[in-house]
């Protein structure tokens, strides 16, 4: 998959990766990601990800193609020659140093002068909020803390591009998402161009300008997070970001953009034809537990039939439940709390519809 841009920091072209010169994991990848975007390659594990950013740091070495950083190519150049700032979810803090040590490392190797050491690293601390925990070392730090310190040395010598390697990983829920917010804001105000490797998709959604999705080796899909997640355009990318009820069957009718999909019971739905073949040809439908309407609400839905509600969960924030329909016993729907509906029990019988335009005929990879 190629995506180019005109204002392109990194370019990588034709870029394959195999360890034991048979298998790739990275297969002819040709990629632009722009200046001071925030750029996020998720996927699960062996997906390629962390190897895409191991030959962006120099870390690993492409078997084939080119990688051009500022316009420079990167052939042959090593890690410490590139100036990219990279994180990792060890920390790889020095323990014998101070904080303040830790962030002089890198300005000390580039040659700095001493009045400008002390002024980035002072500037760096107050970015990630230790001004006073300069003196400190890693081991008297919390585990958010060390990642901070982290963070602040892969900024402080201001480079252009700074890779993240799953740095959240080690850190409780209620951490990570306050870490995801404050470097979604650093990010902003620094302008710097990031590439992040997670396999969190929550992390991917609420930090990215944009999300490569990957499997096997290969992009599957690039895009902002609302794209990502609303329109997919294979079944791996519908399935592998947040949940999906998957409808399988058989395309017996297309017109003007959507398409219609007999299941196995005889039901038919009507759906967005996003990828599908022609009629006989099999395709997986895609809808979100979000999207399905319940009662009153489903009598506008073009898609509409009775459901036996077997589980009703209640999940805080909206009712979770588990409904036979469609020859399915575990399609899911969500619903909100403050939409208003009466709480459906076990065993009820209930009009449960969705509509064309959220449902997504698609191609299985």
């Amino acid at each position: 998959m190629t995506n180019r841009s005109d204002d392109a920091l990194v370019e990588l072209r034709g870029i394959r990766k195999s360890y034991d010169g048979d298998v790739l994991v990275v297969k002819d990848l040709n990629l632009d990601i722009r200046r001071g975007e925030f750029l996020t390659l998720l996927g699960p594990s062996g997906s390629g990800k962390t190897t895409i950013l191991m030959m962006l740091a120099g870390f690993e070495t492409p078997t084939y193609g080119d990688i051009r950083i500022d316009g420079h190519p990167m052939s042959g150049l090593p890690p410490h020659k590139r100036n990219i700032g990279v994180v990792f979810q060890s920390y790889a803090l020095f323990p014998h140093m101070t904080v303040a040590e830790n962030l002089a490392f890198p300005l000390e190797v580039r040659k700095t002068p001493r009045d400008a050491i002390r002024d980035k690293v002072k500037r760096a601390l107050a970015m990630v909020r230790l001004d006073t925990l300069g003196n400190r070392h890693p081991s008297q730090l919390s585990g958010g803390q060390q990642q901070r310190v982290a963070l602040a040395r892969a900024l402080v010598f201001e480079p252009k591009l700074v890779l993240m390697d799953e740095p959240l990983g080690a850190l409780d829920k209620q951490l990570r998402e306050q870490m995801q917010l404050e470097i979604k804001h650093i990010h902003e105000s620094l302008g710097v161009t990031v590439v992040y490797v997670t396999h969190d998709q929550s992390e991917a959604l609420t930090m990215s300008d944009r999300v490569a999705v990957m499997d096997a080796g290969i992009i599957q899909q690039i895009d902002a997070p609302d794209q990502v997640y609303e329109a997919p355009t294979n079944s791996f990318v519908a399935h592998f970001i947040g949940e999906n009820n998957r409808l399988p069957g058989k395309v017996v009718a297309t017109e003007n953009g959507t398409c219609v999909v007999e299941m196995a019971g005889g039901w038919t739905v009507r759906a967005l034809a996003v990828r599908v073949g022609g009629v006989g040809s099999t395709t997986t439908v895609s809808l979100r537990p979000e999207k399905v309407r319940l009662a009153d609400d489903a009598d506008g839905c073009f898609n509409r039939f009775t459901a036996r509600v077997r589980e009703v969960i209640y999940m805080g924030d909206h009712t979770r439940l588990r409904l036979e329909l469609l020859g399915i016993d575990d399609f899911i729907a969500k619903v909100p709390h403050n939409r208003g509906q009466p709480m459906a029990l076990e065993g009820d019988e209930i009009l449960t519809g969705f509509t064309v335009e959220d449902c997504r005929a698609l191609d299985a990879i």
